[in-house]
């Protein structure tokens, strides 16, 4: 083994050592692994290995705290094994594993290659979501993110035709026209078309949520839970230059970034608000609600070991209150939309359900597009295997009166 690499490893598994007697209780725990990349005089490279290891060990902590319990090296070997083959981890890879085989696809199969016997994800989660523990979403579960865009241009080519100068690889969505993939390590926030505000970087199943709705152009909408604003952004271009966004939310500095990319986009038709609003009269209202972040696992898998299942059912109660509090403003006709990025149905199918119960003014409507992804009961679970997304659900909601 090269030195590069067995001191790579070292800190590595130094790195980890200082992570470990948190995972359990810091849900911000990539602010953690970042201030740690920080500390070190580490060059961007290193930082996206070390990054790219301690996240796949987070992936698979119960495999590789069973492996650790045998032989530290077992454990670093498993890693790099279950890890990405990308640019930065490629020698690495090579390195560690000249005679170990090829990932399979299958978490069973890499299981016993092995000798692990632990579950992957918390089992007490399997109420809230069965097909979470099941091929092919399990594996998604476990496997890297997906870099997705979302494009705000009339002149998408002129997007593509920067990517192409630069060299990288991507491809348009085939389920959304405004979606495309990245297949490049690369920094989209230098490109002239981010800068110019020509497209967001937006997961594809994040984009489904408004996408899953038919949103008539011209209306006025109010966005409840704004936050930085992606889906503020996609609902004043779905509603067009006619339309209006009132985007609310109690977090000053995330209404700052929301106002930064709305002026980079060239958006005129979005107004931020510090202060909840009282009259009704709204053609639709979005609750993209505060939640466990089940559907971001793979790409926050931290959250797998510091979430239980008592702070679900916290959320389901803040959820269920958001929605009473917000519906209130929807004029009779008009729309509101229930959004998490969450998988669980405590969050998701049973908060629509408790909604419709306490106001029977409102009623369920069926999606206008499912992408191909199951409908739950009053909504849509947007499960990460069929379009290799993050999980989102969405649920559409009528008031009649």
């Amino acid at each position: 083994m090269s030195s590069i690499v067995r001191n790579q490893q070292q800190i590595f598994l130094r790195l980890w050592q200082s992570l470990l007697p948190h995972l359990r209780t810091d849900r911000n725990l990539p602010a953690r692994i970042q201030e740690a990349l920080r500390r070190r005089e580490f060059g961007s490279r290193d930082r996206r290995l070390y990054r790219e290891l301690i996240y796949t060990a987070l992936r698979y902590w119960p495999w590789v705290e069973e492996l650790a319990a045998r032989a530290g090296d077992e454990a670093v070997h498993a890693i790099a094994w279950l890890a990405a083959d990308t640019p930065v981890t490629h020698v690495f890879r090579e390195t560690l594993l000249a005679t170990w085989p090829p990932l399979p696809p299958s978490i069973s199969a890499r299981a016993e290659r092995l000798g692990v016997t632990g579950g992957l994800l918390p089992e007490w989660f399997h109420r809230h979501c069965p097909a979470a523990f099941v091929s092919p979403n399990l594996e998604v579960l476990h496997r890297r993110a997906r870099l997705w865009i979302r494009l705000q241009t009339d002149a998408p080519d002129t997007v593509w035709a920067e990517f192409a100068d630069r060299g990288w690889r991507w491809r348009r969505s085939e389920t959304w026209p405004e979606a495309g993939e990245i297949l490049e390590e690369t920094d989209l926030t230098a490109t002239t078309a981010y800068r110019e505000g020509k497209f967001e970087i937006q997961d594809l199943g994040s984009q489904m949520v408004l996408a899953s709705v038919e949103i008539s152009r011209g209306g006025r909408w109010l966005d409840a839970c704004a936050g930085a604003g992606g889906k503020t952004l996609q609902l004043a271009r779905l509603l067009g230059a006619e339309g209006r966004v009132d985007a609310f939310d109690i977090r000053t500095e995330a209404l700052a970034e929301l106002r930064q990319r709305a002026r980079r986009g060239g958006f005129t038709n979005i107004q931020t608000l510090t202060q909840e609003p009282a009259a009704p009269g709204y053609d639709g209202v979005l609750v993209d609600a505060p939640c466990s972040g089940s559907g971001t696992w793979r790409r926050a898998p931290h959250l797998k070991w510091c979430t239980t299942s008592a702070e679900i059912a916290a959320q389901a109660d803040r959820q269920q209150e958001l929605l009473a509090r917000f519906g209130r403003l929807v004029r009779p006709g008009g729309r509101l939309i229930y959004a998490t990025c969450s998988l669980s149905r405590q969050e998701n199918e049973q908060v629509v359900a408790a909604f419709l119960r306490a106001h029977p003014d409102f009623a369920a409507v069926p999606p206008d597009r499912t992408f191909g992804n199951p409908r739950a009961d009053n909504g849509l679970t947007i499960l990460p295997a069929q379009h290799d997304t993050d999980g989102f659900f969405a649920a559409a909601l009528e008031r009649r009166r």
